[in-house]
């Protein structure tokens, strides 16, 4: 646990990514196979079941510590972390004795006791904050209960120290730590053992993405080298079938094949042993519909006949990344789409589709055609050089996308919430209404888009122009004007204002505007006739 606190610490206070990376490399040198396998599950999202609720926590270090609820509840809202509060309040002094206890049996220890009476855990934890050494120590103990490590680690570092550690390239290490793999089960040596033949058939391939287009395409030099498509608005995913057993994965590793059940009749038409990137997007055949309709999908592990016509799906391939059991993602894009088009052409399945190309002689007419894209339920085009690889992660240089400009609204604030973490003493959760004659009508919330300058004033006025107090939430002068952009609009039945936005966020605050300035419910309403993407 001592190596661990050491190793959190030091990722916490860098910013440099090679400090980053040899911190990550000098601790896999040195730590047991069982805590290298729990640090790989940790940084890459595989978190175990929380075992010991917050509200418990509080109540057992409040107790220790013999200070009131009223109290430690003030102390969080200080802090922003529930895990340093406790780590502050129990005042450890830094001793060089350690209990010898390695990180797996903390990990393991809480997996054990998640059934057990709550004196049972009780007990353990007391132990526990008695005998750990350092305050580093207690904080990270109490992270592997109350939450994820907000350290600025990407899986990509990870994998780069791993690579360093044990001599494998990068792209087979990315390859074997994503999936549905499980730390209890696995060891570190089978996890890295790339010549075994006995790895999850279902396993996916890291996911290459792409970065956001600066500036004009025409940087990009000559359009003959670029291949342009449509940026559908669904689910990133990629089809196996291997060893004639078929799976679904969504970009967030998560094993989705139930959940699309009619996506069977793609598996048995396409050949054995193959890998396509692609998106799952709501569609009547090759024509794609309004993404509020696949939310429907979204979340229901049961789906029912119905469901599975309103609406109904398809799979919109972009990519091959395995044919015949062979890596294809050293080979160029073009050379992979080529042999794509060939599979997608002899499945004759109407719910597998490729993802056609927007050929133009120049960027002008490209530029011309995206202002067609929301007509095409699309975002945009996606950008990527015909002899690019399938890169792991995002790589600049590659891929890019290239998406439509944002829709908007002006907007007064008229609720302000706290936020959580560092966030959790200053205003940062805003509620926004438009006019409805000499009413105001809310329609969207927005936490993001402000400077921490500009979320320091808000703040400000918040404290000083609060009307009524509802919980956490406070109601607020309507004088605060801000332009909300988002992505997308749909009808709700949920939403006061009949309406709900897709991604909505703060795109600048408008100190030139009033409240007798911001845009109406009519006005929203007729963004919703022309830009409409169906009922939430």
């Amino acid at each position: 646990m001592k190596a661990f606190a050491t190793l959190i610490a030091t990722l916490g206070t860098t910013t440099k990514t090679n400090e980053k990376v040899q911190a990550l490399e000098a601790y896999f040198l040195q730590a047991s196979n069982e805590d290298k396998i729990w640090v790989i599950a940790l940084f890459s999202g595989k978190r175990p079941k929380r075992s010991i609720s917050s509200t418990l926590l509080k109540g057992w270090c409040a107790e220790q510590v013999n200070i009131p609820a009223w109290l430690f509840d003030e102390s969080y809202h200080t802090v922003g972390d529930l895990s340093e509060t406790i780590a502050l309040l129990l005042n450890k002094e830094d001793t060089q004795i350690s209990n010898g206890k390695p990180l797996h049996y903390y990990i393991e220890k809480f997996i054990e006791i998640e059934k057990e009476p709550e004196q049972v855990k009780k007990d353990f934890m007391l132990h526990c904050w008695q005998t750990l050494a350092t305050k580093d120590e207690l904080f990270v103990f109490n992270k592997l209960l109350s939450g994820t490590f907000r350290i600025g680690v990407s899986q990509q570092l990870m994998v780069k120290a791993l690579a360093k550690v044990t001599g494998m390239d990068t792209s087979v290490i990315a390859h074997r730590i994503i999936g549905n793999w499980n730390p209890l089960t696995t060891t570190f040596g089978t996890l890295m053992n790339a010549s075994d033949s006995n790895y999850e058939l279902s396993k996916p391939y890291p996911f290459c993405l792409a970065y956001p287009l600066d500036g004009e395409p025409e940087t990009l030099g000559s359009i003959t080298d670029w291949q342009a498509e449509w940026k559908w608005d669904g689910i990133r995913g990629q089809l196996i079938k291997r060893s004639n057993t078929f799976f679904l994965w969504s970009r967030g590793e998560e094993l989705i094949t139930d959940r699309f059940p009619e996506y069977q009749s793609i598996f048995d038409a396409l050949p054995d042993n193959v890998v396509i990137d692609g998106e799952i997007i709501a569609a009547d055949k090759a024509t794609p519909l309004p993404f509020a309709l696949l939310q429907k999908r979204i979340g229901r592990k049961n789906v029912s006949n119905k469901l599975m016509t309103e609406p109904p799906v398809s799979f919109f391939a972009y990519d091959l990344l395995e044919y015949n059991g062979e890596d294809l993602r050293q080979q160029p894009l073009q050379q992979r789409c080529a042999l794509l088009k060939e599979i997608v052409a002899n499945c004759n399945n109407p719910l597998l589709n490729t993802s056609p190309e927007v050929v133009c002689q120049t960027w002008e007419q490209l530029a011309q055609e995206r202002t067609k894209s929301r007509d095409q339920m699309a975002e945009g085009f996606m950008l990527k050089r015909k002899d690019s690889i399938y890169q792991t992660g995002r790589k600049r240089g590659s891929w890019y996308k290239w998406k439509i400009d944002a829709l908007t609204i002006d907007a007064v604030m008229i609720y302000a919430q706290k936020g959580s973490g560092k966030r959790s003493n200053l205003y940062t959760d805003y509620t926004f209404a438009v006019k409805d004659g000499d009413k105001l009508v809310s329609f969207a919330k927005a936490y993001s888009g402000l400077t921490d300058a500009e979320i320091a004033k808000v703040d400000s006025f918040v404290k000083r122009n609060a009307i009524e107090k509802f919980g956490p939430v406070r109601t607020v002068k309507p004088e605060l004007v801000f332009e909300i952009a988002f992505e997308g609009i749909a009808a709700s039945n949920r939403h006061k204002s009949g309406v709900a936005l897709r991604f909505p966020r703060i795109s600048r605050w408008r100190h030139d505007k009033k409240l007798d300035d911001i845009n109406t419910i009519e006005d929203l309403k007729a963004m919703l006739a022309v830009y409409g993407n169906g009922v939430e």
